[in-house]
């Protein structure tokens, strides 16, 4: 009988142990103060770029508004001033000989004037339209159009203002000295009048032939 020797028999190894999967630490304070940082930031950045092109769309809303305002104004203007040019283009002639037989029938003598009677067809000043120019201060739509033209503008309505102080001149002349007391009484505040206007009147007519083209080349752009 074999009795086995124990001791000459190897036991088998034993198994190594599975290392045990280090456990994952918790964020730090710090890295989750920068994660909160980095989303805030990008929150603001988004917000900021809305709110930025919020407002470059309303200012380009605002633009596009104050330029058609303001192309309706021209518009306005241009036909007015086109109806203001015919008033003055329809008296000028009319007011400049009336002045010649004044200042002659003036200048002359008694004896002299019996033969050359000045038979008036009314003082016929020109009457202006300001609707539009009203409207266009009213609107303040002068400061969206090109300075060039608003300025022409501005001076034609400014010289008219002028010619209408004169009418408004002889006017309350013809109730102090009406023509019914002569023309001796009465021809002398006329001539005054028209001697002012006929320098006007040219003065109209080159402003509106200059600034008319000017509003057409704005409209055109």
């Amino acid at each position: 009988m074999h009795v086995p020797d124990l001791e000459d028999q190897e036991e088998p190894p034993a198994e190594a142990p599975t290392p045990l999967k280090p456990e994952t630490a918790p964020p730090s304070p710090s890295t989750q103060q920068s994660k909160w940082l980095i989303r805030v930031g990008v929150e603001v950045i988004l917000i900021t770029m809305g709110v930025f092109l919020a407002l470059m769309g309303e200012q380009w809303r605002q633009n596009a508004q104050d330029r058609g305002l303001a192309e309706d104004s021209l518009r306005r203007l241009l036909s007015e001033i086109q109806t203001n040019r015919e008033a003055v283009a329809a008296v000028k002639d009319y007011h400049s000989v009336s002045l010649k037989r004044i200042q002659a029938f003036l200048a002359a003598d008694d004896k002299a004037r019996a033969t050359m009677p000045v038979n008036l067809e009314g003082i016929r000043p020109a009457f202006f339209e300001t609707t539009a120019w009203d409207l266009a201060l009213a609107t303040q739509s002068l400061v969206h159009m090109d300075p060039e033209v608003a300025f022409a503008v501005s001076r034609i309505y400014g010289l008219q203002r002028r010619y209408d102080g004169l009418t408004e001149g002889i006017t309350h002349a013809m109730y102090l000295r009406p023509p019914s007391e002569g023309p001796e009484a009465f021809f002398p505040a006329v001539a005054v009048f028209y001697g002012d206007i006929v320098f006007f009147e040219p003065e109209l007519l080159r402003l509106y032939d200059e600034v008319i083209p000017q509003i057409d080349r704005a409209l055109g752009d």
